[in-house]
């Protein structure tokens, strides 16, 4: 892990200190500069969920990558850092449909507490969350917050005056990277996976979120959002290069 570029990839120039401020800033750099996108999926290659890989693609190439990739980055960075942190299972929960294990892939970070934190998702939480607490966290309109689910934690959310909901399921149980290895190959290549079905790109901003669902770009805050559909392939590759910063060599 080269910390230097991995930092300056992310735009973050704060302190380093090993605590909760740091980390949330981090966080938050991270989720404004490095997006969520399946490209690799639609163009035919292989996600591979190896550091020097990832690091190439997202650092390097200044892509971005789905939620294994981003999160392993995260991980690294953080490790690099001198922050004690452990990979998760968590599984993802769609109305009464939830996810087999290893479907999502979250990180805790040990400091005082132990906190959640996930990079990898395309619309979430900006900030690590308390395990074991009922601290609430809020973006995009909603608000999120860690609690007990049978034996095991959720990640839960709502929006103002709604019910709690679960967005996915998780234990403390550190894995490795092999133990994700069936889902990810799963996710990049089954029709039933969702981003094999289609092109995603998303990016955190200061005021909501871009996103890139095919050729259907959403720019949205917390107000309002406004959508259009883009007439040929050539105006996509110029959303990708204007609002991700992704340019895909040959295409």
């Amino acid at each position: 892990m080269n910390v230097r570029r991995c930092l300056s990839r992310i735009g973050y120039g704060g302190l380093l200190e090993l605590n909760i401020e740091t980390l949330r800033a981090l966080q938050f750099s991270f989720l404004l500069m490095v997006p969520f996108e399946n490209l690799d999926i639609h163009l035919g290659k292989e996600i591979v969920l190896v550091s020097e890989n990832i690091f190439e693609k997202i650092v390097t190439m200044r892509r971005g990558g789905v939620c294994y990739e981003r999160n392993i980055l995260f991980y690294d960075l953080l490790t690099a850092l001198g922050f004690r942190v452990e990979i998760l299972s968590a599984r993802m929960v769609k109305g009464f449909s939830i996810g087999p294990e290893y479907d999502h892939m979250v990180l805790m970070v040990s400091l005082d507490h132990p906190y959640l934190l996930d990079v990898g998702n395309g619309h979430l939480l900006r900030e690590p969350l308390q395990i074991n607490s009922f601290e609430n966290s809020y973006a995009e309109g909603y608000f999120y917050r860690v609690g007990l689910h049978d034996n095991t934690y959720a990640l839960y959310y709502r929006q103002a005056n709604r019910e709690w909901l679960p967005r996915f399921y998780f234990t403390l149980q550190p894995r490795s990277l092999s133990e994700f290895e069936s889902m990810n190959i799963f996710h990049q290549s089954s029709p039933n996976s969702p981003f094999t079905r289609r092109r995603i790109v998303t990016i955190a901003t200061e005021e909501g979120r871009v996103s890139l669902i095919d050729r259907r770009l959403i720019i949205g805050t917390e107000s309002k959002k406004q959508w259009k559909e883009l007439e040929s392939e050539h105006k996509y590759q110029l959303c990708l290069r204007q609002y991700f910063g992704i340019e895909i060599p040959g295409v």
